[in-house]
């Protein structure tokens, strides 16, 4: 992995499973467990991927990494429900080796989570981790972090 960014997609080009941008080698790392990838590439940032990168600058992180409930990339949310496999195969395997790396994760996927109920299956995966939210949605899911004020406090997920 390179340290300064980067991104694994699957051979087509229709699922990322992580992405990563680093800034300072030696800090910490923070994960980010959202809903889907968008646009965001290894050289490119989405404005989710750059507010993501606001919120770990801010907390002293000097590495970020994202993964998704589900690695299908969509722009259009009817698009992910259409998808036949929006996991992927690598989807799981992605997501624990990220969490094994973080310094802290933030789940962060928004009211799309409970498609295939996969925020029941990822909260049951990373059941042995630390979880933290930006807050809660009024479905009582983490808030994305393009919708929460840059002043957000991170929270004890399990506590909300």
């Amino acid at each position: 992995m390179d340290d300064q960014a980067g991104a694994v997609f699957d051979p087509s080009g229709q699922y990322r499973y992580l992405l990563w941008r680093g800034w300072e080698a030696i800090a910490p790392r923070v994960l980010f467990v959202m809903l889907n990838p968008s646009t965001a590439n290894a050289e490119r940032n989405d404005p989710t991927i750059r507010r993501c990168m606001g919120f770990a600058k801010a907390w002293g992180y000097g590495r970020l990494e994202v993964v998704n409930l589900f690695a299908y990339c969509a722009t259009r949310p009817q698009d992910l429900r259409r998808a036949d496999h929006p996991v992927g195969e690598a989807g799981d395997r992605a997501l624990l080796d990220a969490a094994s790396r973080a310094d802290q994760i933030i789940l962060a996927w928004g009211n799309g989570g409970r498609l295939h109920g996969r925020d029941r299956t990822v909260l049951e995966l990373l059941s042995g981790y630390p979880l933290h939210c930006l807050g809660l949605t009024k479905q009582q899911q983490p808030r994305h972090p393009l919708y929460v004020p840059s002043g957000a406090i991170v929270q004890d997920f399990r506590q909300m």
